[in-house]
């Protein structure tokens, strides 16, 4: 699954945490940049889910992605930045980790 994650400067230990959940960050926004403002005219192809950061990010920013993932029928997660918050958003949404260590070479990679 790939997500697309917008807010935040640095996602810490977020992107392992997605690991364990068999998600790929296709591609992370900060959404500081005055283009990020404007409303965004597509999602990145392939984009399954996307994560936002609310405390890192403008309501006009977070209102106009969250609506094109709609409307493209794209699962949106919006949580604070910790990975406490994103692990319960994601067991919420009925997403759950890797049940073996099958993805522990993943977690490798992103060390």
């Amino acid at each position: 699954m790939k997500a697309l994650v917008i807010g935040a400067d640095s996602l810490g230990n977020i992107p392992q945490l997605l690991a364990a959940y068999d998600i790929d960050i296709s591609r992370h926004i900060t959404g500081r940049n005055a283009s990020h403002k404007r409303k965004p005219s597509s999602l990145p192809k392939g984009t399954d889910l996307m994560i936002l950061f609310t405390d890192f990010l403008g309501h006009n920013v977070m209102h106009n992605f969250k609506a094109l993932a709609q409307a493209r029928g794209v699962p949106v997660v919006a949580c604070c930045r910790s990975v406490c918050a994103v692990e319960a958003q994601l067991t919420s949404s009925g997403l759950r980790r890797c049940p073996t260590d099958d993805c522990t070479e993943r977690r490798r990679r992103l060390n």
